[in-house]
């Protein structure tokens, strides 16, 4: 729900909208904290934060910058008083595009003539004739892009001093050219204007007050009045004033700090109010940097199967250690990761164990490598797997870019995936592929940027016509992503110990994909990132001479 359909929804429930005056994110965050409804974009507020009279001084720019800010600040609606509506109908229609386009819940125009002097200073209250204002009525509906949108019409009669008759006559007439509420506006000492308005109106439109100078009605009495929203305009501000004036001046007669201190809040309040301890709190899940640790797991315990004509090759080695002009296939890997500053690499072993020879690496044995599958010798490393982790098959060749763009993600789970796998021709097995749910993009020349896509299928099972891409066998995960991988893990060994889990008969045969398919299964967000090049499988001799004849 936006927050347009937010203030629409408490405008159609029972009891009385309350909203507070504010005129940037710090005095808007102090609104929503002190339990208000919505924010009341404050023209008065706005124009005194410059130090300008409430007078259309300002842009339409300005204050549009200004319920912006708020409007970032706070997660309830905001209402702008937009004065006479900037100019005419043409200004009018403009500023309810922007102000929509920009989040806010509703509008607010007077119908003064332009320019407009504040409600309360005594003189000049120039009202515009009803048929001009109706006119920026029409226009301001017309503007909108939804319904939720409201344009609430201002009543000056009151203030102008043209009496009761002649609010009640341009109300209707707003009301009938569209107008969503209608504020009706006294600068009178008693609520007296109010009640007499109110008792005297068909609500034919909700009622709007703003009871500035007369403080004494109570919220009972602004129900028992059918009233539905009231705006406490301007107190925030003027007390800051009163506060800062205060303060300010005893400094300047102290010339000390210490005799202020119980009249300012200390400094960790308002880092709260800055938002500080959660943005402390979300670095820890997404800010990166070169002094960020992540590890690499290569999971290589594997006997070589339905690599027959790679046989020949792998008598006495795992493909892994598979020579490439000179240098194992795991070698060139390990190379590669440290282009990208990766060096804390973990290589579990399992078949011809002795046959690894990989400076700079820390080894991990699966001794079941042969009764058990991948996530089993994944999980031989657990205890390495403490902050970001990069797991990567040892079965294939990458170049670093495609490290580096996984390297600059922010989420808990990234799986590496390719759409091309349709055009490769004589595979010699089962491609593990994926279904994501929104549709990748197409060619062979591509941007994705960091786009990533939601995951919703993932396995050896899944049909080539439908699925979306090939699992390339890289995926990187967020120290959360990792923590939360090992706990399931943990729990699968017990619920699915001599049982089917997904597409294997037993959990110590699972895959990776498997384990990431029930995280997906158990509601967390497995996301693509796409490539159509920068990797190969070798699992056939052709793959293996295009190898040999691509690297140096």
């Amino acid at each position: 729900m936006n927050k347009a359909q937010k203030l629409r929804e408490l405008f159609s429930k029972e009891g009385l909208v309350r909203i507070a005056g504010a005129h940037d994110g710090i005095t808007a965050k102090l609104v929503e904290l002190n339990g208000f409804d919505g924010v009341w974009a404050s023209g008065f507020e706005i124009s005194t934060s410059y130090a300008v009279p409430d007078a259309n001084i300002l842009t339409m720019t300005q204050y549009l910058e200004a319920a912006s800010v708020m409007n970032d600040a706070v997660l309830i609606p905001i209402v702008a008083d937009c004065d006479t509506g900037y100019g005419n109908s043409n200004n009018v229609m403009h500023m309810v595009r922007k102000y929509e386009a920009a989040g806010i819940a509703a509008v607010t125009i007077e119908d003064k003539r332009f320019p407009k002097v504040n409600s309360y200073i005594p003189g000049r209250q120039e009202l515009a004739p009803i048929a001009e204002f109706v006119g920026k009525i029409l226009a301001a509906k017309n503007a909108r892009q939804t319904e939720d949108f409201m344009v609430i019409a201002r009543v000056e009669a009151l203030i102008a001093g043209w009496g009761q008759e002649e609010a009640l006559k341009r109300a209707h007439a707003y009301v009938e050219a569209g107008a969503d509420a209608i504020l009706i506006h006294s600068k009178s000492n008693t609520p007296d204007e109010i009640v007499n308005f109110a008792r005297a109106w068909d609500f034919s439109a909700p009622l709007v007050i703003v009871p500035t100078s007369y403080p004494t009605i109570t919220e009972e009495e602004i129900e028992q009045l059918g009233i539905k929203m009231v705006i406490y305009a301007n107190h925030g501000l003027r007390a800051a004033i009163k506060a800062v004036n205060e303060v300010l001046s005893q400094i300047n007669s102290d010339r000390r700090l210490d005799t202020i201190d119980d009249r300012i809040v200390p400094m960790s309040e308002v880092f709260e109010l800055q938002g500080m301890i959660q943005m402390k709190e979300q670095e820890k899940s997404f800010l990166r940097s070169e002094e960020e640790p992540i590890k690499v797991i290569i999971p290589a315990a594997g006997a070589p199967h339905n690599q027959e004509s790679l046989e020949p090759l792998l008598q006495d080695r795992p493909l892994a250690m598979l020579d490439v002009n000179g240098k194992s296939l795991l070698q060139r890997n390990v190379e590669t990761l440290n282009k990208s500053k990766l060096y804390d690499i973990a290589v579990i072993r399992g078949y011809r164990k002795d046959s690894f020879d990989i400076d700079g690496v820390a080894y991990f044995d699966n001794p079941k490598y042969s009764a058990e599958h991948i996530l089993s010798s994944i999980m031989c490393a657990e205890d390495k797997m403490d902050c970001n982790t990069l797991i990567i098959y040892s079965d294939i060749l990458f170049e670093s870019w495609l490290i580096e763009r996984l390297k600059s993600l922010n989420s808990d789970f990234v799986v590496v995936v390719d759409n091309t796998f349709k055009k490769s021709l004589e595979r010699n097995k089962k491609l593990d592929l994926v279904i994501t749910k929104e549709s990748l993009a197409m060619g062979d020349r591509i941007l994705t940027y960091d786009r990533l896509y939601q995951v919703e299928k993932i396995g050896e099972t899944i049909l080539e016509d439908i699925a979306s891409a090939e699992f390339v066998g890289i995926a990187m995960f967020s120290k959360n992503g990792i923590e939360i991988l090992k706990r399931e893990y943990h729990k699968t060994l017990e619920e699915y110990k001599n049982k089917p889990f997904y597409e294997v008969e037993d959990i110590s045969r699972a895959s990776l994909e498997d384990m990431l398919q029930h995280l997906i299964n158990l509601g967390y967000k497995v996301e693509a990132m796409q490539v159509n090049s920068g990797w190969m499988e070798v699992h056939t001799f052709d793959n293996y001479k295009y190898a040999c004849s691509i690297v140096r």
